[in-house]
């Protein structure tokens, strides 16, 4: 491991997983990972239960951003030593209204992502799994925003509060404060890298996400349907 993302989710995450990769500290572990194979929840459970097999899922690895691996930043700290440390950051009123139309929207409120989600989880073991680690990481017991979420300044409190945290715990001569903004020259210094030619990416992370969330429960529903239409009807239906 040889980058620890401490940034919050929808800080340009996704941006800086490509980016990183593009300067070859990748693969580098990301919310995507899990999402593309829901099975790491359990790993994260286990996580979040103290045992942290660490190793266990970051094996071929160099670098990781997002949540969940931002989450446990203070642990991987201690556990790559040698790992740097970069604190990606937003405009927090910005930020705000990304968080409240993607990751808050999947568990709270009534939007067409938060319904779509929710009829996932009765039918799809694995979705119910991994909303109850977003839970955990995010919205119940020390989850980062568990002091409260509902209004627009608690997000912000959190995020704030969460941004001083890291400053305050990880070594200056570790840590990058660093917004997608400022893009490839204080990334490549702090890294002790060559700037690339090719541009800085860019990627539409609030697309990218409720795609991947709405595309993935409409064909878990899908597939629940078809199994559903297969099986035998034990009853006749007047028409």
């Amino acid at each position: 491991m040889k980058l620890i993302g401490a940034g919050m989710p929808r800080t340009g995450t996704l941006t800086q997983k490509m980016a990183l990769e593009m300067l070859g500290l990748g693969p580098c572990y990301h919310m995507v990972d899990v999402l593309a194979d829901l099975g790491q929840a359990d790993l994260w459970g286990r996580a979040l239960d103290g045992q942290g097999p660490w190793s266990e899922i970051f094996d071929g690895f160099d670098s990781t951003v997002d949540w969940p691996g931002g989450y446990f930043y203070r642990e991987l700290v201690d556990v790559y030593p040698e790992a740097k440390v970069l604190l990606s950051v937003r405009e927090p009123e910005a930020w705000e209204c990304s968080m409240r139309q993607t990751v808050w929207a999947v568990r709270h409120g009534e939007s067409l992502i938060r319904l779509l989600s929710s009829a996932q989880a009765h039918v799809n073991p694995q979705w119910r799994g991994f909303l109850q680690m977003i839970d955990a990481l995010l919205w119940e017991g020390k989850g980062t925003f568990a002091s409260g979420h509902a209004a627009p300044e608690q997000l912000i409190e959190a995020m704030n509060r969460h941004t001083e945290e890291v400053k305050r715990t990880v070594p200056a001569e570790r840590l990058l404060v660093w917004s997608v903004a400022e893009g490839w020259e204080p990334l490549c210094e702090f890294l002790e890298l060559p700037v690339p030619n090719e541009p800085f990416p860019h990627i539409n992370d609030r697309t990218e996400f409720l795609n991947r969330i709405i595309d993935g429960s409409l064909l878990a529903l899908q597939e629940w349907r078809a199994g559903e239409a297969s099986v035998e009807p034990s009853f006749a239906v007047g028409v």
